[in-house]
């Protein structure tokens, strides 16, 4: 049986693979379990990890250390490369609110920190250890270590201990504040799905109107000489004369005093749109669909982009109104409607509104692809390169205090995967994922990461706490709760902020996966994602700059 016992407390690979599907498989199992309707999900892996670390299944610390951190890379590169897309537009709709909440968060955190260490007499830099453990945030207790050892020319190990005693801790705190946010402010989970519904109907790019043309002014003027007059963003999809013949607009079709358009802008050029047009009227879809011209049905599909040909070309390099007499009404890209323009750039994966005849848009879906078969194959070449540029953006010193201040191996793939998700057709880098590619990837990495945590931080975790370590847990604990429930009451309570862009914004305040990975489950959209993605490179740059200050402080 000496080849079981090898297995179990060897350093081999075939240990180091063992031990960490066990603890996951173990760890999702248990994530299972329900208690008063809740779940910590898979944050169970880390408990799993931190038993099975006590138990003598420990792995070589380097090998803990790559598997710790290339989780962490997967986990929140496919973060950001989900939300890339909308991530710009989010930050300019709360954005910059959002990240003086976590702010607050952070300085909040200090300041509690500093606080617990004059009440007790708690040295400064253990204090910061266990701020590092009770926030989640490894880069922060790196740099404190870092900070430390060349403040001082040695090293504390309480730093390290008081990070993995108020890890786990710290982890429960956080999803048990996002619950407390939601019971004591009353949420109920049918009225968010409303007001995101409803805040995403106010915040929508495209809305469709039908406008009676009066303008006299500009009669017989071409559309497209209209669109520079009135410089706003519409299109006019469908031009409808007194006679009733319907015709598919271009940029050479002129209008007449009586005519009725079917016009596409943005919310905001609405007023604009109809008050140059004329006056708006009533007309179903169906009204809109008959052509008096050869009698055939006027159709609205959308296409989806997937030949890799067409990924980031310009929208007028195509040339598909001239070719095949059709008009582009909109481009959705990650669930957001575009106004299409000549200069646009296209994606795989965008879904094009395409209004024509049936042959001339079965055309135009061969040009574009419209193969769901393709999207599925994965784009290892952007997701390798990505990684690659965030480690090295992650690795770039900043600033120096003395020490210097990085993004850090999380940070850094971050930004660069966000970049990425927005930019990339721009470099002909094909961005697009599917869903159950993105949240696999997603899951693996934080899977490895929660294990490689856990595992290190189980030896030498109970004689920790029994000497003397369990006061640290207490700490943490009030270090990880009182920032996040000042700011989530104030943020929902005053700011008004929906539950699941706060569940994302809280998560993103403290750097921590699990959380997110918990409120990702609960709300069952990306709002939390698009939350933590807005908040967690400020967030980050500010938990490993304030850990280093800190130490200063007691150096």
């Amino acid at each position: 049986m000496e080849w079981l016992y090898n297995l179990f407390m060897s350093n081999s690979v075939a240990h180091v693979v063992f031990t960490l599907a066990l603890v996951i498989t173990l760890g999702v199992m248990l994530s299972r379990i329900k208690i008063a309707g809740i779940s910590f999900g898979v944050t169970w892996i880390l408990f799993v990890g931190i038993a099975a670390g006590h138990f003598g299944m420990t792995i070589e610390h380097e090998t803990l250390h790559f598997i710790k951190e290339f989780g962490l890379i997967l986990f929140v590169f496919s973060i950001g490369l989900q939300v890339g897309p909308g991530f710009f537009s989010s930050f300019k709709e709360g954005g910059v609110k959002m990240v003086g909440c976590a702010a607050t968060v952070v300085l909040l955190g200090c300041l509690t920190t500093y606080i617990i260490h004059l009440v007790t007499g708690t040295p400064l830099p253990t204090m910061v250890g266990v701020m590092s453990g009770a926030v989640t945030n490894t880069p922060g207790l790196g740099a404190a270590q870092q900070a430390y050892a060349d403040a001082t020319g040695i090293t504390d190990p309480t730093i390290a201990l008081g990070y993995a005693v108020a890890y786990p801790l710290g982890v429960v705190g956080i999803i048990l504040s996002l619950i407390a946010v939601r019971f004591i402010t009353r949420v109920n989970f049918k009225e968010e799905d409303k007001a995101l519904e409803a805040m995403k109907s106010e915040h929508s790019n495209v809305m469709r109107l039908s406008v009676e043309f009066t303008n006299g002014a500009l009669e017989n003027q071409s559309v497209a000489h209209i669109r520079d007059l009135i410089n706003r963003s519409f299109v006019i999809a469908r031009i409808m004369d007194h006679n009733g013949v319907i015709r598919i607009a271009d940029g050479t079709s002129t209008l007449k005093v009586g005519d009725k358009i079917r016009v596409v802008c943005s919310p905001d050029d609405r007023e604009a749109v109809i008050a140059f047009f004329g006056q708006e009227i009533e007309m179903t879809k169906e009204e809109w669909g008959v052509t008096s011209d050869n009698q055939r049905q006027l159709v609205s599909r959308r296409i989806v982009i997937t030949k890799r040909e067409i990924n980031g070309k310009k929208l007028s390099d195509l040339r598909l109104r001239t070719k095949y007499g059709i008009n582009i009404t909109r481009i959705n890209r990650a669930g957001i409607d575009l106004i299409p323009y000549q200069g646009m750039e296209l994606q795989m994966g965008d879904k094009i509104t395409v209004v024509g005849d049936e042959k001339a848009i079965d055309q135009v879906a061969n040009v574009l692809g419209n193969s769901m078969k393709k999207l599925n194959e994965p784009q290892l070449l952007t997701i390798f390169i990505g990684i690659a540029l965030g480690v090295l953006l992650g690795s770039i010193p900043l600033m120096e205090i003395p020490q210097p201040v990085k993004l850090g191996l999380a940070g850094g793939p971050l930004i660069i995967a966000i970049l990425i998700g927005r930019y990339g057709p721009h470099f002909h880098l094909v961005t697009y994922t599917t869903m159950s590619a993105n949240l696999m990837l997603r899951e693996v990495g934080l899977a490895l990461f929660l294990a490689a945590v856990g595992i290190g931080a189980g030896d030498g975790f109970i004689d920790a706490i029994v000497g003397g370590g369990y006061r640290w847990i207490l700490y943490g604990f009030i270090i990880t709760v009182v920032p996040l429930l000042i700011v989530g009451l104030f943020a929902r309570l005053k700011l008004k902020m929906n539950y699941y862009t706060l569940m994302g914004l809280m998560s993103g305040s403290v750097t921590d996966p699990p959380a997110l990975g918990y409120a990702n489950s609960t709300a069952g959209n990306d709002m939390p994602a698009v939350g933590y993605a807005t908040v967690y490179p400020v967030v980050m740059f500010l938990r490993v700059l304030t850990a280093q200050l800190l130490i200063l402080m007691a150096a």
